[in-house]
């Protein structure tokens, strides 16, 4: 190698993300192992990254971002989709929305169904409480007190917000203070991962502090572009660093956990994924996994707008001297509109009044974006309820394009490719209309921008669907869980990638199914959940719990 004999450590963790910060803490609790991180991201400075409504400017940042596109898709009009990843400490936790939503229980339960052992809902929830250090009132049945993830309710309030709930209400659905209790079901704040007005992310609740032990090397702007393996045992890591080609051996283990879309490429380009699109990339099969990148799944919010009008809405707020107020007003007080998220009410619910368990997420909030995306306010008083199913059925791939994993991969989600999906979208948007013409909205609600009064008939507002929606950043499932009798699973149910030794996946990419939740607290568990496997741990006891 052009820097010599390459180094060793223990552990080697690929990705310092949600779940990569969390292992990487934990591995190296025990001081009489070595670890070491590679993350190809840098640190995370940027002070976007720290500031809660910094969103809108890390989501288009490439410094932080690795800025993905996905492919072309037949059931979006032939669209591609900005894909935003993080790429920094941190991870997609340092530029997402901040959002702290576990899902429902049957989302866990289906995990162990499938036959992964250890992952039904009685299991996970204690790693979701051993993550979190929740504030507020809150079943500690349920919840976490004593975690390093700070999950706080919002402060700041809005008439906007308060005449939604209530106009929820008043068409059947119910109040629900603590959707991550026993029950998710229902309308009310979304809970955040903000502490003190700043961004609480996987590396300032896990990793930071870890990086403190002398037995923990964090290595930034190393891009990891090769698995090194003897023959089925994987022993290191090639990277890039600084424009040079670096090794970096493995003496136990090395953990991926590079997200969705990163883990299988990284497989892929190592020679472990299915023979065809490795012989298509020009990559000798170290061995055949055919399900690596396969079963990738995301969820496809479509936001209706609505004008506002007898109150102001955010959008005003981020303008001439009313932005320069809210500034100071966060620098002095850490209060204000750069203190939120991008989403504040959530309510779940169903998509059909025929359905026992809700199968939509929506959101609301009192702004709006152009194009109906994330990025760029109106210049218009306006409000915002998005909808999405919370798990949808069409399936898409990551595949690798070349064999050079600085090379972005094709990411196809294939979004509305199912007709199930098409109809609970399509009533998630009639009811995202009629909540905001419930009588408590009345008093503002100025009229329907988008998708607008004229689009009235399924086929019109599948055609807006189409044109309009976009990711709500959930990618997952490409390297799935699954017994070796599932032809398509890439880990098992302790996260061993089958048929090789000594590598293991932990990230969002091992989800068999989705998540009823946004996947960032459902990562965190992973990584808790996969540090004691690697340690040799016993899990920790089920929950006792009540029949839901």
């Amino acid at each position: 190698m052009a820097n010599g004999a390459a180094d060793a450590f223990d552990y080697v963790i690929v990705g310092a993300g949600s779940a990569g910060s969390v292992v990487a803490a934990r591995l190296s609790e025990d001081a009489n192992v070595t670890v070491c991180v590679l993350e190809a991201g840098p640190r995370d400075w940027n002070p976007f990254i720290h500031i809660p409504a910094g969103f809108m400017k890390t989501l288009v940042n490439p410094a932080v971002n690795w800025l993905y596109q996905t492919e072309p898709g037949a059931g979006i009009d032939g669209r591609s989709i900005h894909a935003p990843r993080g790429k920094v400490l941190g991870g997609s936790s340092s530029i997402n929305g901040h959002i702290y939503n576990r899902g429902q229980r049957m989302d866990y339960d289906g995990w162990a169904q499938m036959g992964n052992r250890g992952w039904g809902y009685a299991d996970v929830l204690p790693y979701f409480k051993r993550t979190e250090r929740r504030v507020g009132a809150a079943d500690d049945a349920y919840r976490g007190r004593d975690g390093a993830l700070t999950i706080e309710d919002l402060a700041w309030k809005h008439p906007l917000c308060d005449a939604f709930i209530d106009g929820a209400v008043s068409i059947g659905i119910p109040r629900n203070p603590d959707y991550n209790g026993a029950t998710q079901e229902g309308v009310g704040f979304f809970q955040r991962a903000v502490q003190g007005g700043r961004r609480m992310s996987a590396a300032r609740a896990f990793l930071r502090p870890a990086m403190k032990r002398p037995n923990l090397d964090v290595r930034t702007k190393a891009h990891a572009t090769r698995i090194l393996f003897e023959g089925k045992r994987a022993v290191g890591i090639r990277y890039r660093q600084g424009g040079t080609e670096r090794e970096v051996r493995a003496r136990r283990e090395i953990v991926l956990s590079g997200g969705s879309v990163n883990s299988p490429q990284l497989l892929q380009v190592s020679g472990v994924g299915s023979p065809k699109l490795l012989g298509e990339i020009g990559v000798p099969v170290v061995h055949a996994l055919p399900g690596v990148g396969e079963n990738l799944r995301d969820h496809y919010p479509v936001r209706v707008v609505g004008r506002v009008k007898n109150i102001a809405s955010i959008n005003e707020s981020t303008r001439g001297i009313r932005l320069v107020k809210e500034v100071m007003d966060y620098v002095v007080r850490r209060q204000g509109i750069l203190t939120l998220q991008p989403t504040l009410v959530h309510c779940f619910w169903k998509s059909h009044e025929a359905l026992d368990k809700a199968d939509l997420q929506m959101t609301f909030t009192p702004a709006s974006y152009k194009e109906g995306v994330q990025s760029q306010l109106d210049d218009f008083p306006g409000m915002t309820v998005a909808a999405w199913q919370h798990r949808p059925e069409s399936l898409g791939y990551v595949r690798a394009k070349t064999s050079d994993a600085l090379q972005a991969p094709a990411i196809q989600p294939n979004y509305l490719a199912h007709e199930m999906d098409r109809q609970v979208l399509l009533g998630g948007i009639r009811l995202a209309r009629r909540l905001l013409r419930t009588t408590p909205l009345a008093p503002y609600f100025d009229g329907e921008e988008l998708p607008g009064d004229a689009a009235m008939s399924d086929d019109e507002l599948l055609s807006f669907a189409r044109q309009r929606g976009t990711t709500a950043f959930h990618l997952m499932g490409t390297c799935r869980m699954g017994p070796a009798t599932d032809p398509a699973a890439v880990v098992d149910d302790q996260l061993r990638v089958h048929g090789l030794e000594g590598l293991r996946v932990a990230d969002a990419s091992i989800m068999p199914t989705m998540p009823s939740a946004n996947t960032n607290a459902g990562t965190l568990m992973i990584g808790e959940k996969a540090s004691d496997m690697i340690r040799g741990r016993a899990p920790l006891p089920a929950a006792e719990l009540v029949e839901a």
